[in-house]
């Protein structure tokens, strides 16, 4: 039985709309990120969370560390993990003069997190991943604050999860400008 017919008769079987063979022609093709793409975007990142800002900004500035570490866990979870992850929550903690291990930890429940719904994560384009992001933001911003609690710093308030909300709303162009130089170029000498 050709394919076209076996898609006709399953469209034909339920009436949801079912995607077409067109359109998985259409979709963007990626080539693979190397690693000195992923090590430059973590060093930009590092850098736009080291930037100083007043105060009143710095409520409302996303984790940049966060957001690219994620990044890279959802698109390609063989190169980026837990060690990674903790490696830039370390650097994080000594830069920020906090709790040694704060923000490894959050970073590697963060990453955890986002290896558990990858899956579904690759699934959705970049509006429908927000707000998943944001839950994971948001779990790694508490446990962030149960560590400062536990080692004697008071509530924050609930300003801190200003930078949840901003950060899940930061995902939708961090993670379309990432892509950009990984998009395949047309071949000219294609048919």
């Amino acid at each position: 039985m050709p394919l076209l017919r076996r898609l006709k008769l399953n469209q034909n079987r339920n009436n949801d709309k079912q995607p077409s063979p067109d359109d998985y022609l259409r979709q963007d093709v990626y080539d693979t990120a190397g690693n000195g793409y992923i090590a430059l975007t973590l060093v930009v990142a590092l850098i736009l969370n080291f930037l100083p800002l007043p105060d009143n900004a710095l409520l409302f500035r996303p984790d940049f560390v966060a957001l690219i570490t994620l990044y890279w866990c959802v698109q390609y979870p063989h190169k980026i993990g837990m060690s990674v992850a903790f490696m830039m929550g370390l650097m994080m903690d000594v830069a920020n003069i906090n709790i040694l291990g704060q923000h490894a930890l959050a970073y590697c429940i963060a990453v955890y997190l986002t290896l558990i719904l990858g899956r579904r994560l690759r699934l959705f384009n970049a509006w429908q991943q927000a707000p998943q992001i944001g839950f994971i933001l948001f779990a790694m911003q508490t446990v962030m604050i149960i560590v400062a609690i536990l080692g004697g710093m008071k509530f924050p308030g609930w300003e801190f999860y200003f930078t949840t909300v901003t950060g899940s709303l930061a995902w939708i162009p961090v993670s379309l400008l990432l892509s950009m130089p990984l998009k395949q170029k047309p071949d000219s000498h294609a048919l």
